[in-house]
């Protein structure tokens, strides 16, 4: 490493109070070009994070959300961006130990961003994939939205918590059981809705380029007691595909 790539690195060490920096740290200008530095990292964790914010107050979360910069900088300009861990890093707080439902709820956060700014792309039609023979529609391969993202919560309401907080509306009474969820950006809104195991486990193997087939076998799998036909129709309707392939059944009648 060259002295200006010591010096460099150095000075990012000392910004985020990790090392001096040759006497850098000590100097006002220096301390005061810190702080800036750390109030834009946790203004933009607020920013990206409201839900988690409005569950855990903002005293704690800002002391969460300095802990974090100072650990993990950022590596893109765009702090839209900031805080691709940051659920990670709750899940190893042990302040956060007690809420088991935070860093789920730290993931739908940055889901609903990362949806927010996906690729834009066509939504398949419905009417088009019914009127397909049922021979070709099982070995397609359905191709998922860009901006579709879902996960699935074991044994905790992490969706519903999750919704009041973004809602900013009073925690319903809850059920302690798991529940999963599916955001996709349409018409410039995010839309959301909630989705069993079964249809996470379905758009996730379409996402791996399985047949439509080998797809379904997998949610149910996943979900023995699955409606698979109401499930891949709730997902269309929704706009989870962006198109289909049906190159793999070419020669099927």
């Amino acid at each position: 490493m060259n002295a200006l790539a010591q010096f460099q690195d150095g000075f990012a060490r000392a910004l985020y109070g990790d090392g001096d920096a040759g006497g850098l740290a000590a100097q006002p200008g220096f301390r005061i070009y810190r702080n800036t530095v750390l109030r834009a990292c946790i203004d933009a964790l607020q920013a990206n994070f409201p839900s988690v914010q409005r569950l855990v107050g903002a005293a704690w979360f800002e002391e969460a959300a300095r802990a974090y910069a100072r650990r993990c900088p950022p590596d893109d300009v765009r702090l839209l961006n900031y805080g691709g861990d940051f659920d990670a890093f709750l899940a190893a707080l042990p302040e956060a130990r007690q809420l088991p439902y935070l860093p789920g709820v730290a993931q739908l956060d940055r889901s609903w961003r990362e949806a927010h700014v996906a690729a834009d792309a066509a939504v398949l039609d419905p009417q088009a994939v019914a009127a397909l023979p049922r021979e070709q529609l099982a070995g397609a391969r359905m191709a998922v939205h860009p901006s579709a993202r879902w996960h699935w919560f074991e044994a905790l309401p992490v969706y519903a918590i999750w919704c009041a907080q973004r809602d900013a509306a009073p925690v319903p009474e809850l059920a302690w059981r798991g529940e999963g969820a599916l955001l996709l950006r349409h018409g410039g809104q995010v839309h959301r809705q909630a989705l069993g195991l079964g249809g996470c486990a379905l758009l996730e193997a379409c996402r791996g380029g399985a047949t439509l087939q080998a797809a379904a076998a997998r949610a149910q799998q996943a979900e023995p007691a699955l409606a698979l036909a109401d499930t891949f129709a709730t997902l269309l309707r929704a706009g989870a595909f962006s198109s289909l392939d049906l190159s793999s059944t070419q020669g099927i009648p």
